[in-house]
C-alpha cells in the first residue's frame, strides 16, 4: 500500500506519529426557511471532507479562493465549531466531540490567530489584561507573577513592555497583531492556528510579523496551520501546502514540488496569476484566466466541483469525483487530469 504524503513526512521524521491527523472532516450550516415553523431546506457545505495530518515542527499553509472553506476548518480545528462529520485527533486524542469542559485542558496546547487585529481585542481591556487571560482561565501559575509573564510576552513579539497598561486603540495594526501572537504564545502551545494574520496588514507589516513567525517557530518548536490567500507568503512560510477549492482539497505536497510543479489546474490558475520579479520571465510566462464565479457550496457542482471552471473537463469529470490520490512522493491531487507543466 502506498503511502499518503503526511505518512511519507512523518517516515522521514522518524515514524512519529502527526501531531493533527483530520479524516473526512465536515461542517455543513443548515439553511432554514419559515418564519415561526423553520424547516430545513438545505445546507451550506463549507467544508466537506478534508484529510490530512500535520507533524510535529511543520507548517502547513491552506490556500484557496475566499469562500473555499479555509478560516471554517481553521475554527473547526481549534474546536471553535462543532464538527457535522469526520474526525479530528490531537496528539493521539481524538477531540472531535469534546464538550467546552473536555476541551478546556486542551486549549493551552491548541491556539488560534485571528484575521483582524482590530475586532480580535477587547477594546475595554488592557494589554496587560487581554495577554494575561489565558493564566487566569488556566489557572496557572508562573514564578514572578503575572504581570512579568505578560510584560516577558511582550518583549518577546517586539513590544515595549511598559506599554502593558495600554488600550487597543493606542497601537498600530502590526502592533495589535503582536498582541495576538502574544496571547495565543502565553501558555506555549504546541499548535497555532494561524487565520490570515497579516491580511489585513500593510505590505511593509506583513514580512515582520511573518518573519516574526518563523523565529518563534524555531524557538519554541511550534506547529502551525498558516490560512491565507497569499501565495506568495505561503511560500516563504509554509513546508507543505493544500489548495482548497470549495470545501475539499484538490492538491496538497511539499512546498517545492507544489509551487514548481502544480498538477491540478485549479493550482495551476492560481499560480499563473502570481507576479515575478523578473521582466524576462514575466512577459514568457503563462496567464489562465478562470471563467465564472465560484459556485454556491449550497448547490456545489456534482463530481469535480471545478469542472464548471476547468479548461480540461471531460465527460468523466461531471459524472465521478477524483479522490486525492498520491501522483509522486509526497504529492497528492484530486483530478481526473492532472497537469504536467513546470512553471517558467
Amino acid at each position: 500500500m502506498t503511502a499518503t504524503a503526511p505518512d511519507a513526512a512523518a517516515a522521514l521524521a522518524g515514524g512519529s506519529q502527526p501531531l493533527l491527523q483530520v479524516e473526512g472532516l465536515q461542517k455543513y450550516f443548515p439553511v432554514n426557511r419559515g418564519i415561526i415553523f423553520q424547516k430545513q431546506v438545505g445546507a451550506v457545505k463549507a467544508v466537506d471532507g478534508l484529510s490530512f495530518n500535520v507533524n510535529k515542527g511543520e507548517t502547513l499553509g491552506v490556500v484557496g479562493e475566499t469562500g473555499c472553506g479555509k478560516s471554517t476548518m481553521g475554527r473547526l480545528l481549534t474546536r471553535l465549531l462543532e464538527p457535522s462529520g469526520g474526525s479530528i485527533r490531537f496528539d493521539g486524542r481524538d477531540i472531535t466531540h469534546l464538550s467546552r469542559a473536555g476541551m478546556r485542558p486542551l486549549r493551552k496546547d491548541i491556539q488560534i490567530i485571528f484575521q483582524d487585529p482590530y475586532s480580535s481585542l477587547n477594546p475595554r481591556h488592557t494589554i496587560g489584561t487581554i495577554v494575561g487571560a489565558p493564566f487566569r482561565l488556566q489557572k496557572v501559575q508562573t514564578d514572578s507573577g503575572v504581570k512579568k509573564a505578560v510584560q516577558d510576552l511582550l518583549a518577546l513579539v517586539g513590544l515595549n513592555p511598559e506599554h502593558y497598561n495600554r488600550y487597543p486603540h493606542e497601537f498600530s495594526g502590526g502592533q495589535r497583531q503582536r498582541i495576538g501572537i502574544a496571547r495565543a504564545l502565553a501558555l506555549r502551545p504546541k499548535m497555532i492556528v494561524c487565520d490570515e494574520p497579516v491580511s489585513a496588514l500593510d505590505v511593509s507589516i506583513q514580512a515582520q510579523v511573518i518573519n516574526l513567525l518563523d523565529d518563534l517557530q524555531d524557538e519554541f518548536d511550534l506547529t502551525y496551520v498558516f490560512i491565507a490567500h497569499d501565495l506568495s507568503v505561503v511560500r516563504h512560510i509554509s513546508d507543505r501546502v493544500a489548495v482548497m477549492y470549495l470545501g475539499k482539497i484538490v492538491e496538497i505536497g511539499d512546498r517545492i514540488s507544489l509551487y514548481e510543479h502544480p498538477m491540478h489546474p485549479y493550482t495551476h490558475a492560481l499560480l499563473s496569476a502570481v507576479p515575478v520579479p523578473d521582466p524576462v520571465k514575466e512577459s514568457k510566462r503563462e496567464r489562465i484566466l478562470l471563467t465564472g464565479d465560484v459556485p454556491s457550496p449550497l448547490n456545489p457542482p456534482p463530481a469535480c466541483r471545478f469542472h464548471t471552471r476547468c479548461w480540461k473537463a471531460q465527460a468523466i469529470c461531471k459524472q465521478v469525483e477524483p479522490p486525492l490520490v498520491q501522483i509522486q512522493p509526497g504529492h497528492e491531487v484530486a483530478c481526473h487530469f492532472p497537469e504536467e507543466r513546470v512553471l517558467v
